[in-house]
Order: structure tokens, then C-alpha cells, then sequence
């Protein structure tokens, strides 16, 4: 079985990758795991410490080739603010409350929780329902896990 010992960031990826492993946000906080591909096969991941990996991120096989990680299609909710004001109070109520948040200049994406849906629609906030791929804003306390390469 093929092993995975280092990463590259989306950012410096520019090779095909050989194969992929799709997951969703909170499987890709890693340092020991077996994955399976969407090709079939099985590889080790062995890293010495944990890494929050990103959509595109490469893990690196023992033999060169690397395997792509993307981001799993998740069941989240799509807040809708009424102008980019509301949108920074939005996200600060998010923020107050440790949610993980994806941000974009018209949009935040949570994970569902009902109980936040009611909150967001009292603050005037649009919620709808949408099933794509999540990747939060890392936090503050959160490193890439250095370079692995």
C-alpha cells in the first residue's frame, strides 16, 4: 500500500494529480488515516503532525504521484444579507457563536442547525437550504501544518 508522508497547497500544485479523495470539512483534519480514492484504491496517510487540508490540496505518494483532496458536496445553509453591512453583522453573530463559516462577498455558508436558521432569519436574514462543497474560513489558531514538502 502506497503512503502519503508530505502535502503541497492548492496554490503551489500544478502537476495532474493521479487520483482524488473527497471529503467533507471535518474529515480533513489530518495526520494518521487510511483513504480511500474515488479511483478505488487505498493509501495511508502518515504525516507527523495534523493539517487542516484546503479543496486542491496534494498529498504526495511515496512514489511521486499525488492524490488531489476535494471538498465533499455538504448539506449547508446559504445566508443572504440584505447589503455587505449586514453581512459583516451576520458573520459576527456567526463568529460570536465558534461556527465554522465559509464567506464570500454576497453569501455565508454554514453547516444547518435550526436553531441558527431562527437566529439569522430574526436578524433579517434570507437562509436557504443548498447541498455543495464547504470550505470554511480557517481560524485563527489554525495552521496549514507547515510545509510537508
Amino acid at each position: 500500500m502506497l503512503r502519503v508522508t508530505s502535502f503541497i497547497p492548492a496554490v503551489e500544485a500544478f502537476d495532474a494529480p493521479a487520483s482524488t479523495v473527497v471529503l467533507p470539512h471535518a474529515d480533513r483534519h489530518l495526520r494518521r488515516k487510511l483513504l480511500h480514492l474515488t479511483d478505488g484504491e487505498m493509501v495511508m496517510l502518515d504525516l507527523k503532525e495534523a493539517v487542516l487540508f484546503a479543496d486542491g490540496d496534494r498529498l504526495v505518494l511515496d512514489n511521486g504521484d499525488q492524490v488531489e483532496v476535494k471538498a465533499a458536496d455538504e448539506r449547508l445553509y446559504a445566508i443572504l444579507p440584505k447589503d455587505g453591512l449586514h453581512l459583516l453583522e451576520l458573520a459576527w453573530h456567526l463568529g460570536n457563536r465558534h461556527l465554522p463559516a465559509q464567506i464570500e462577498t454576497g453569501r455565508i455558508l454554514i453547516g444547518r442547525d435550526p436553531v441558527i436558521r431562527t437566529m439569522l432569519e430574526g436578524l433579517g436574514a434570507e437562509v436557504a437550504e443548498v447541498v455543495e462543497p464547504f470550505q470554511p474560513v480557517r481560524g485563527a489558531y489554525h495552521s496549514h501544518g507547515g510545509h510537508g514538502h
